[in-house]
Parts: structure tokens; C-alpha cells; sequence
């Protein structure tokens, strides 16, 4: 599994994911070719499975984020898998989490504004097939977002 040094060069890499082996050298006091070697085998192993950004989506014209909590509705008998494909396929929805309890999944969506999201959900996420109730739960500020 992972010991302590592939720990500190994953936690370098989430911090800037465009760092250079170098400087997540120099910030772990890893050798250079070790944090290589061992980049390549995480990403090998799966470990590591994508680089990424995290845009500022104010300036994307998406500032408006929202938890959408969905019930899957078994009555069109479309497997809640398909249903949650469908669902991320959808334009603006950011993640789609199976949970347990009283709701059946949980999706992150971003609009531009409040009307946006509720065009979102009213237009398109409530009209696919599967999709049961749902209930909107508008962020009014994020103080922490990672990927």
C-alpha cells in the first residue's frame, strides 16, 4: 500500500498538480528521481488517476452551486445505475454520489444563478425517466472545495 512517502508526494500533488518533480522534491525532502519513480507507480497502480484543475466558476458564469438530493423512482424500471448515468450526463451537474437513507443520490450542480439551477432541476433532471422527488439545497458559501 502506501507508506509515508507516497503520502507526502500525494498530498504535494493535490496541492499543485503542475508541480515538477523537483519541487515536490525540495517540499519532501524526497529525492527527485524517488518522487518520479514513485509518481509513475502510483499512477500505474491506479493510485493516481487523473490531474485536474479547479476553475474559478465565477469566472465561468457558474457561481450558483447546489446539492440536489434525488429519489430514484423504480416505477419506469430503468436500473438505478442507468438513471444515474443519465443524471451526469446532464449539462452542469459536477458529481452524482448512490447514497443510503432517506434519499438515493446526491449531485452537485453550478448554474449562473438560483433560476438556472432551478431550470436544471425542474426542466430536465425532474423529466428523465427514474427520477422520483427532489429537494434543492442552495450553497450560500463554500469555505472549503477540493477535488
Amino acid at each position: 500500500m502506501l507508506d509515508d512517502k507516497d503520502r507526502r508526494i500525494l498530498e504535494a500533488l493535490r496541492a499543485d498538480a503542475k508541480a515538477t518533480t523537483k519541487a515536490i522534491a525540495e517540499r519532501t525532502g524526497i529525492p527527485r528521481t524517488t518522487v518520479h519513480d514513485r509518481i509513475t507507480k502510483m499512477e500505474d497502480r491506479g493510485v493516481i488517476r487523473s490531474y485536474t484543475v479547479i476553475p474559478d466558476y465565477e469566472a465561468l458564469n457558474e457561481s450558483t452551486t447546489a446539492f440536489v438530493f434525488l429519489s430514484y423512482d423504480s416505477r419506469d424500471a430503468i436500473p438505478q445505475e442507468d438513471v444515474a448515468q443519465a443524471v451526469a450526463n446532464l449539462e452542469h451537474v459536477y458529481e452524482v454520489h448512490m447514497i443510503s437513507g432517506d434519499w438515493d443520490m446526491l449531485l452537485k450542480v453550478r448554474g449562473k444563478s438560483v433560476e438556472d439551477i432551478g431550470d436544471l432541476v425542474i426542466q430536465r433532471l425532474r423529466r428523465l425517466s427514474g427520477v422520483g422527488k427532489t429537494l434543492t439545497c442552495t450553497v450560500f458559501k463554500t469555505w472549503k472545495e477540493t477535488i
